[in-house]
């Protein structure tokens, strides 16, 4: 069996669609050797096929690809270049590894659909353009053979929105990187504490700023923990600040000043990746508050460093966080605060979580989202 996917992202690994492109060509090899698999991305004004085996040299490859920016060229490149390429090489089967698949394809299709936020958050619709380009994807998506998707919540909200049968969308999970891990590096943690000033306890939020990451109530939670934790346990946040502040965008820094928890909350900018790991090891918790995941990779990260969650109840949070944290109403400020204080402060609950947030990582790995990926490409070979 041939496998063609679409390597529109791989040069961009700290992306979600690149990364999981990434992982998967780095595991296939491995659990599924039996078939051939082929890389397609953009070369000039057309395409450059590559093989992939257990020996590809990533590194290598993603530094000798030089991406177009255009959308009208990343148009093009799902729509028409993509088939063709399929086509050119025998494929069997054409993955394509997030939500853009062609309208037309004489190849069976897999698409892996993260999330289809645009069709459930109405801040996130965009422009003319934008939600035209959403509409073309999902009508593409319902000629797919099978969409995959990374969390049941995602795949019912799938088959509701997109319309899809049932039985042609199928969970996947995704998996965090190996390199996070509850084992301490004293030269990291000294490193890490320098660089980035931080206290020697504190509660962890590493993700964006954007509406449905819910920072209102992220920040708010140390309304009422402020007076328990605020000193011991201050609220570091990671990641680039937003350049603005309104409808879409919410800067920690204005809603701390409006609601007067200054004093208990840090912002540390962006963190480089080499940085993550020793971040999340070091915290006694992390805050997740968000509305909407398509999975909720922040969770696992900090599940997979031993890290309890507390955080919100709700799309996909509960699938991946399972009984490593405490969930509540994403509303529920109030609620939330309660939860980081008993753990904070009870160190039997926390032990007992930390050791819960190991053992629930461990179901995630990279080895089995490929396997289930080689199941998924055989089970659309029985189909046609």
């Amino acid at each position: 069996m041939r496998i063609v996917i679409n390597g529109w992202f791989i040069d961009q690994p700290h992306t979600g669609s690149g990364q999981y492109t990434l992982q998967l060509l780095k595991h296939l090899p491995q659990v599924a050797p039996q078939y051939e698999y082929a890389l397609v991305v953009p070369h000039r004004s057309s395409f450059e096929i590559i093989d992939i085996t257990a020996d590809t040299d990533f590194q290598l490859l993603i530094s000798n690809i030089q991406s177009p920016i255009s959308n009208i060229r990343k148009l093009l490149f799902e729509q028409s270049i993509m088939p063709r390429a399929a086509r050119a090489y025998g494929a069997d089967v054409l993955h394509i590894p997030y939500w853009a698949p062609p309208l037309r394809s004489s190849v069976p299709i897999v698409v892996t659909i993260h999330d289809i936020i645009p069709l459930i958050l109405p801040q996130y619709r965009g422009g003319p353009l934008v939600r035209a380009y959403t509409q073309l994807v999902r009508s593409a998506a319902r000629g797919a053979t099978l969409i995959l998707t990374d969390s049941d919540a995602s795949r019912r909200d799938i088959v509701e929105h997109v319309r899809m049968p049932a039985d042609r969308v199928r969970t996947i999970y995704l998996a965090a990187d190996p390199g996070f891990s509850d084992h301490l590096d004293p030269i990291d943690t000294v490193a890490l504490r320098r660089n980035y000033d931080l206290p020697e306890e504190y509660v962890l939020y590493l993700g964006g700023f954007d509406a449905r990451k819910n920072i209102a109530t992220l920040v708010q939670v140390y309304t009422w923990a402020q007076g328990v934790l605020g000193e011991d346990y201050p609220l570091v946040i990671a990641g680039a600040l937003p350049d603005r502040h309104d409808d879409f965008f919410h800067d920690p820094r204005i809603i701390a000043k409006q609601i007067d928890v200054e004093a208990a909350i840090r912002c540390i900018g962006r963190v480089a990746e080499e940085d993550k790991v020793a971040l999340y090891q070091q915290a006694r918790a992390f805050l997740y508050p968000t509305f909407y995941e398509g999975f909720g990779l922040p969770a696992l990260e900090a599940l997979a460093c031993g890290v309890p969650v507390i955080g919100s109840n709700a799309s996909s949070v509960p699938e991946i966080v399972g009984d490593a944290g405490i969930l509540v109403d994403p509303q529920d400020a109030r609620a939330m605060a309660g939860a980081l204080i008993a753990v904070c402060t009870e160190d039997v609950l926390h032990d007992d979580l930390s050791e819960r947030a190991l053992r629930q990582a461990a179901k995630f790995s990279w080895e089995k989202c490929a396997r289930e990926t080689a199941a998924a490409y055989e089970s659309v070979m029985r189909k046609t």
